[in-house]
């Protein structure tokens, strides 16, 4: 028994170094100079830190405007997703329509086809719209990601239907039982669903590409593309790019874990 408990926590110890390893490559690297990035054998602890690849970024890119242009894109989709993904939930569970489950199905349909095929109508609909090289363009396909719908749906299902028609009785209006009684109902799900659409929204990488190309309007992934050149690739200023656009996202995470875990155990409840 203890020999499968230490072969099973040695087994979990291997995983986390295995997926841990490349970030601490990264964060590691952008202090390194450029010869001893390439150098080999691999030097993996750091003896000479250097903030050189920090300050050639900072002189030399628009970095600033490209953190901030994530943030702001990252920012709005999570925010807007949430609020029209947690009313379609509430729609397809709490309220009687025809076609309702034709509604789901349909979105259910959308999730099972590649995002790729979407990327020539999508772009000619942005280019109608005047939206190319306009942060709007990676914002609202966003908001209509089927997934965010689908989970949402799923949290509504949690929410027992005795305590909306408790409200109802008690004269609370068709608002007040979506922000007072489903809302906090649904907490959990909200914060599952900004982690992932905030993730997703930063390391969109390939639609960010297609729709910006001024630099001054790209995102941070695409804006590290830029340092990479056929005859230059300086390694270290890119893991130093890499690792400012990192600590986003992880700041996003270590606010909103509680919710992330409390959902995943409860968003299954349901079918």
């Amino acid at each position: 028994m203890r020999l499968a408990k230490w072969g099973s926590d040695l087994l979990l110890y291997a995983l986390a170094i295995f997926f841990l390893f490349p970030l601490y490559w990264m964060i590691t690297g952008s202090f390194k100079s450029q010869s001893i990035t390439i150098k080999m054998p691999p030097e993996l602890i750091p003896y000479q830190p250097v903030l050189t690849n920090y300050k050639s970024l900072m002189k030399s890119s628009a970095v600033f405007d490209w953190l901030i242009n994530s943030v702001l894109v990252a920012g709005l989709a999570t925010v807007f997703t949430c609020l029209i993904a947690t009313m379609a939930g509430y729609a397809l569970t709490k309220k009687r329509f025809a076609g309702r489950g034709l509604i789901f199905g349909a979105i259910i349909a959308t999730m099972m086809v590649p995002r790729q095929l979407g990327l020539v109508p999508m772009f000619i609909l942005m280019r109608d719209l005047h939206l190319v090289n306009h942060l709007a363009s990676v914002i609202l396909p966003t908001l209509a990601l089927p997934f965010g719908v689908f989970l949402m749906r799923q949290f509504s299902l949690t929410v027992p239907n005795e305590l909306l028609e408790a409200g109802r009785m008690d004269g609370c209006s068709e608002i007040g039982l979506f922000t007072r009684i489903f809302l906090p109902y649904v907490q959990p799900g909200i914060g599952a669903l900004a982690i992932f659409i905030f993730s997703f929204s930063w390391n969109d990488y390939l639609w960010q590409l297609v729709m910006l190309s001024d630099t001054h309007k790209m995102t941070i992934n695409v804006g590290i593309s830029t340092l990479i050149s056929e005859f230059n690739a300086n390694y270290g200023m890119q893991m130093a790019g890499a690792t400012l656009g990192f600590i986003p996202v992880l700041a996003m995470f270590l606010m909103f874990q509680k919710y992330f875990v409390r959902g995943i155990t409860v968003g299954g409840v349901k079918g």
